[in-house]
């Protein structure tokens, strides 16, 4: 596995791979790697030639008050997990590669980059659009793997794609999880013991409503004022938000007859988790 930190390096080697035909997939990651960022690389490898994973905490997708000094960092385990993988190139540019000084140009999604996640992290969503795009810009990779529990980072990534006419497919795999539900993530690193179990209470009201979805129930209203009970017996976690929305579109939707996407956000102590899950058709 070649690690490279300079963009330059990264677009000849991205570039020499063209004239071969080779198709060329890209995990944009922000280190502190498991099994759920593994799993994008091993769906990366069985369908491209060439696999490339960024590594690269990007500051412009973390508010004021949040965790970016504190991010699990752990580049050398990562670096060792991803050999083993088979991974062909790693990009690991610093902020200052990344953001020449002075830089003052952003790829913002207007619209959907203020639902969801975007509602409680106002700039998150334009400093994540402007990273990708970069990444896109320096990879030009033909495919790009993202997991299924950044939802609303997914709709908004195939939207930038859509609307600015990049020559690439967004892949997107399923979220993997613990064995007792919990989504993995690398923000799970912070919770000791006791807000472990309580982390439990978002796949638990996902599960809740899927179960009522399942005997019938198609009221968005009722399906969301039951997962969000599964919170108020948790008092110890405080709810961002508990949504049933269009996957593509992130607006709420009045009943889940089409694909519905069931989104949450909680505070587990300061440590802030997402999941969600789609409900099928019926």
């Amino acid at each position: 596995m070649k690690v490279f930190t300079t963009i330059d390096e990264m677009r000849i080697a991205s570039r020499a791979a063209r004239p071969a035909g080779r198709r060329i997939g890209l995990v944009p990651t922000m280190g502190a790697l498991h099994q759920g960022h593994l799993s994008l690389v091993r769906a990366a490898k069985s369908s491209c030639d060439l696999v490339v994973v960024s590594s690269f905490v990007n500051p412009t997708q973390f508010g004021p008050n949040e965790d970016l000094a504190k991010y699990p960092r752990s580049f050398e385990q990562d670096r060792g997990l991803l050999e083993r993988e088979g991974v062909d190139l790693l990009f690991a540019p610093s902020v200052e590669e990344m953001y020449p000084g002075g830089a003052v140009t952003w790829v913002t999604v207007e619209d959907l980059s203020g639902k969801l996640d975007g509602r409680s992290r106002p700039t998150h969503f334009r400093g994540v659009t402007t990273v990708v795009a970069k990444l896109f810009h320096i990879v030009e990779p033909d495919l790009a793997f993202f997991g299924q529990k950044d939802a609303a980072q997914v709709a908004i990534i195939r939207r930038m794609v859509r609307d600015l006419n990049l020559p690439l497919e967004i892949a997107v795999c399923p979220i993997v999880r613990e064995p007792d539900g919990l989504a993995m993530s690398s923000r799970n690193a912070y919770l000791d013991p006791q807000q472990r179990k309580q982390a439990l209470v978002l796949h638990r009201s996902l599960m809740r409503v899927q179960q009522l979805a399942d005997a019938g129930e198609r009221s968005a209203v009722k399906l969301t004022a039951a997962g969000r009970e599964e919170f108020a017996a948790e008092s110890s976690v405080r709810l961002d938000y508990f949504e049933i929305v269009d996957p593509a579109t992130l607006d709420p939707v009045e009943n889940v007859s089409q694909s519905a996407l069931v989104a949450v956000a909680a505070f587990v102590g300061p440590t802030r988790l997402i999941d969600n899950i789609v409900l099928a058709p019926h």
